[in-house]
């Protein structure tokens, strides 16, 4: 019999370094440290991942150099005094079968002054595009001091016990603006010819490999950006890379994509095709002698990586967030248990979204995220005597109670009211390209059949049958509903929309539920400034209706600026037609036309539009809540029922509340009533 995935779970060597899989959980920043420092939270969430069968761990980059703190959470790298902390985090890492590479980087002009308090070092004295704020042109002692600061740090990571280090030369950092005749317009030695422009980087890995060995793995990062004009070509990347491994001075090379300048493919979301790395993997493929290559860029899934790998494209795939939303998904996969990883919805709300505000990171649908240390993992320890737990609802949070609560082997009931899982997040599903959200569902589904969870569907409970069914743990999850009042919060004086009774509007929910019967012309006012208001016009426009977005924010999407989806959003949503108001709200409607007020002059405009559709702030769903605490039936409450926000919150409350359920012999639980 063939083993699942085969090319994947091939072994494959690297340096003096056998690898148990292809599988790479590779460099980003978790924004975990402390005092610079590798934290319990550090060690605990790269642990899992080694737990979980990654072959490869790449930590977070290390910046080498004061010129190039770019996080609150960035690695110190100052003297010899930091190696003791990472020599626990590379222990307790190796201790379970991965090897272990620290990134080192340098931001060159694109830092933050807010976190270095450090002039910008570049090669020619750029302006950033991270900040606002122009950069510093190197002289030849900074340049060499710069060349020093890899090394060193280099030098502290192998005696802290690192395997290798990873260079990091992509996305517009400092190595490839020497490399980009864009960024390097200098006239000296390290500007102007290729041999020139390449001197800074050949130095640095030259000089890494004579001072740690052949066993050291010394790899390289590099990035494709074909859409710009002043970014390096892939054949300019090709003859570069090409140069390197012929001179054995990388031994491999990692493929990402997107730059500063495409900055929506760096961290590419569900708006992206999947692998999107493997157009430059392949071609470095061709040339190189030595260097193994490495896919990085969108690859989420164990099929992913065989087609990559089977294809030739690659040696190995670097699988980040697809191991963040699990951090099982090798051992999954080389069990032959693929229908058990929890996949990564692209969302990037949570990793990327926590990390753009300068927190540490953790995950949309797996709360553990950040949390190994204080959880244990993303693990379970079943209880010696299971409890009968009753669960209302089944949106987020209700799904992740009962899953959590039957994966420690509770007896577990989930009624929901409706005739599908999934409750608001199904119809988030429906929106364009979010189909990962419905392959959710079902992995749930999928679960609760293998764990026993009895799902009753079309199941509206009230006080008297949940004190009928005699449970012994109640959790409710009763999530929100759209506000039917036509309120907007940038018109607090107004309680309702004037005209509202006139009809023809609709919520964002009920249009992606298919209850709405929409005009041609429809008018879609969104305060919420993510998913539920953007994604329902899209849909609305794909399907042939003229939209116009009314938003009081200053731009369409305001709150998906931290996953780096707004702009490729807005663009999505000006091709198919949609105009734009911004700082913007509603003043009336009146059933075949609204009625705009600007935020910013106090004038009106009338548009004709035979719909208006509301994406507002929801209100909780909770009378069973209030009905229970007058029954006095002890319960949990969790998720939108609790106060309506944004499914993390919902998926941690459900996590938590699954987790929190003791073992009948201890007592019961401690219950919330309302």
């Amino acid at each position: 019999m063939t083993p699942p995935f085969p090319k994947t779970f091939s072994e494959i060597k690297l340096a003096g370094h056998t690898l148990r899989n292809r599988i790479v959980f590779g460099a980003h920043t978790a924004n975990m440290s402390v005092n610079g420092l590798p934290s319990e939270q550090t060690i605990a969430y790269y642990v899992e991942r080694a737990i979980g069968g990654a072959a490869m761990i790449v930590v977070e980059p290390m910046p080498v150099h004061p010129a190039t703190v770019l996080t609150r959470g960035n690695f110190r790298t100052c003297d010899d005094s930091i190696i003791p902390a990472f020599s626990r985090l590379t222990e307790s890492v190796k201790r379970h079968g991965a090897v272990v590479l620290q990134q080192l980087y340098h931001v060159g002009s694109h830092g933050d002054s807010d976190l270095s308090f450090h002039a910008h070092w570049s090669p020619s004295g750029g302006p950033s595009y991270h900040d606002s704020d122009g950069s510093h042109a190197m002289t030849e002692a900074e340049i060499e001091e710069t060349i020093e600061a890899f090394v060193s740090a280099a030098r502290r990571c192998q005696a802290a016990g690192f395997d290798g280090v990873e260079v990091w030369a992509a996305y517009g950092g400092l190595l490839d603006q020497f490399w980009t005749p864009f960024y390097n317009r200098r006239d000296d030695r390290w500007g102007g010819s290729l041999e020139n422009r390449t001197r800074f980087s050949r130095e640095i890995l030259s000089r890494i490999r004579r001072l740690c060995g052949p066993d050291f793995i010394v790899g390289l990062t590099v990035s494709d950006e074909p859409g710009c004009p002043t970014a390096l070509t892939r054949d300019e990347i090709t003859e570069i890379v090409a140069g390197l491994d012929a001179d054995r001075l990388i031994d491999y090379v990692t493929c990402g994509s997107g730059g500063y300048f495409d900055y929506g493919s760096l961290m590419p979301t569900f708006l992206y095709p999947e692998r999107l790395g493997i157009e430059l993997s392949a071609r470095l493929k061709k040339v190189v002698s030595h260097a193994l290559v490495t896919a990085e860029s969108h690859i989420r899934t164990p099929d992913n990586a065989e087609i990559t790998l089977g294809e030739g494209s690659a040696d190995l795939v670097s699988i980040v967030r697809g191991q963040i939303a699990d951090p099982h998904l090798a051992n999954k996969a080389r069990s032959g248990t693929p229908e058990d990883i929890r996949g990564c919805l692209s969302c990037n709300q949570m990793c990327w979204g926590r990390r753009s505000r300068d927190y540490w990171i953790s995950c949309l649908i797996n709360p553990s995220v950040g949390r190994e240390a204080e959880w244990g993992g993303d693990r379970f320890e079943r209880v010696a005597e299971p409890q009968s737990v009753l669960v209302v609802g089944g949106g987020p949070a209700g799904l992740e109670a009962a899953r959590a609560a039957a994966e420690r082997g509770h007896r577990v009931v989930l009624a929901e009211a409706a005739d599908r899982l999934g409750g608001a997040f199904r119809l988030a599903g429906e929106q364009p390209r979010r189909a990962q959200i419905l392959d959710l569902i079902g992995w749930y589904e999928t679960r609760f059949a293998k764990l026993g969870v009895e799902v009753r569907l079309n199941s509206y409970l009230e006080g008297g049958d949940i004190l009928a069914l005699g449970a012994d743990v109640v959790i409710l999850a009763t999530g929100s509903l759209p506000l039917e009042s036509g309120f907007q919060k940038a018109r607090p004086d107004h309680p309702s929309l004037a005209g509202i009774e006139r009809g023809n509007v609709f919520s964002a929910e009920s249009v992606m539920a298919r209850q709405a019967r929409l005009g041609r012309r429809v008018v879609v006012l969104d305060e919420t400034g993510g998913w539920k208001g953007c994604g329902t016009a899209w849909k609305l426009a794909e399907q042939g209706h003229a939209v116009t977005f009314v938003t009081p924010d200053a731009l369409v999407g305001k709150e998906l600026q931290r996953t780096a989806a707004d702009v490729p959003l807005r663009r999505t949503l000006s091709r198919l037609g949609v105009q734009f108001r911004t700082e913007t709200s509603i003043e009336s409607w009146q059933g075949n036309a609204a009625t705009l007020v600007s935020h910013l002059t106090g004038r009106n405009e009338t548009i004709e539009a035979d719909s208006l559709v509301f994406s507002t702030t929801n209100v909780a769903a909770n009378w069973l809540a209030l009905e229970l605490a007058e029954l006095g039936i002890p319960f949990v409450e969790i998720g939108d029922g609790v106060a309506p926000r944004q499914a993390p919150y919902a998926f941690y409350e459900g996590r938590r509340a699954g987790m929190a359920i003791p073992s009948a012999a201890a007592g019961g639980q401690e219950a919330r009533v309302a």
